[in-house]
């Protein structure tokens, strides 16, 4: 997956310092002759969450929509890290750099930005901001929150694992303690419990907040498969970001069934070793969001309020990578056509 150059400088009617954008890990797209925008276009500033571009999933996906925005709407961007274990005031900063650089709108990827995107939004009430993953009834109206039914992609994902399982012994790992990513354990084990209600499913949490680790170390994940899979769970879902790879390293190396998050991780490059491991992946098309927000904004008028993504709006969905559900597919098929009809309804926590 290409990667982005360094940010050297911007050039901006009121100066910027290089050592700021060192500070917010600025990276910029934004080169208006290769990008097609035009003098005063669209400048649309992304800052990631743990992990970044590169993580095989959760990042991944909001820069694909970030990637196909540029090349399809002829918009300037440019990209800003987090770093494991910084402060929120970094979150701050980032986000007031890619202000003071004329970037408008700007994304912020995951829940760990909220508090950092309510003060900065409040303090720029003529700048645009998107938040994904959260949403609060506190943040101003110049901020949008993209959110996700992840609990019903994540049903779905339950109902594949207990039609897999052998040993009728599944697992979850997550990345993370919090509602968000308990959204992800509920619908799996309601998936699974669908299904037959005997199977035992493993639950592993990485970290808990204000350690938001667990998204960004693939060594915490790999031991925590393999403790679930010396316990006898043979399928693991693991919602986790790049701590998933661990994870899926872990079950392939044991012959057992992994299912990926976020992105398509059957189809990741830096995964192909392990593909043949990866049974499918609930993906949450956090790229889609993004580019329909980004398209919003360029036509004048950007999404507000909380946009969700559910799976009738095809916010969610698993992947069929590696043709491993496609014996499974009509059941899988019924499961889904009964929560969009409403006829089931996926809890949002375990």
């Amino acid at each position: 997956m290409r990667r982005s150059t360094k940010l050297a400088a911007v050039v901006l009617s009121g100066s910027l310092g290089i050592a700021s954008l060192a500070a917010c890990g600025a990276k910029s797209n934004d080169t208006n002759a290769s990008s097609g925008s035009s003098e005063g276009g669209l400048k649309v500033g992304m800052a990631y969450d743990i992990g970044g571009r590169g993580d095989q999933s959760f990042n991944d996906s909001a820069a694909r929509g970030l990637d196909k925005a540029k090349a399809e709407l002829g918009v300037g961007v440019t990209e800003a890290d987090a770093k494991t274990g910084e402060a929120e005031a970094d979150k701050e900063t980032r986000l007031k750099n890619l202000v003071t650089a004329g970037y408008n709108p700007i994304i912020a990827v995951g829940f760990v930005y909220q508090g950092a995107v309510e003060k900065v939004a409040k303090e720029n009430p003529n700048t645009k901001f998107a938040i994904i993953d959260s949403a609060s009834d506190t943040q101003p109206s110049n901020v949008t929150s993209l959110t996700f039914s992840e609990q019903e992609g994540s049903y779905l994902a339950g109902v594949a694992a207990a039609l897999k399982s052998k040993n009728k012994h599944v697992g979850f790992i997550g990345g993370v303690q919090s509602e968000l990513i308990k959204k992800f354990e509920a619908g799996y084990k309601a998936g699974v419990k669908s299904v037959d209600p005997s199977i035992a499913v493993e639950t592993t949490y990485l970290t808990t907040p204000p350690d938001f680790s667990g998204f960004n170390s693939p060594d915490k994940g790999k031991e925590a498969a393999q403790g679930q899979l010396d316990k006898g769970a043979d399928v693991i879902y693991t919602a986790a970001g790049s701590s998933g790879n661990g994870a899926i390293e872990a079950v392939a190396n044991a012959g057992k069934l992994a299912i990926g998050v976020d992105s398509d991780q059957a189809a990741q490059p830096a995964l192909a070793k392990y593909k043949n491991s990866i049974l499918t992946s609930m993906v949450k098309n956090v790229d889609k969001a993004v580019f329909a927000y980004i398209d919003s904004a360029k036509k004048g008028s950007p999404f507000t309020g909380v946009k969700n993504f559910d799976l009738k709006a095809d916010g969610v969905s698993l992947a069929t990578t590696g043709g491993k559900i496609d014996d499974i597919q009509g059941k899988l098929n019924d499961a889904a056509t009964a929560i969009k009809s409403g006829a089931t309804t996926v809890p949002t926590a375990p």
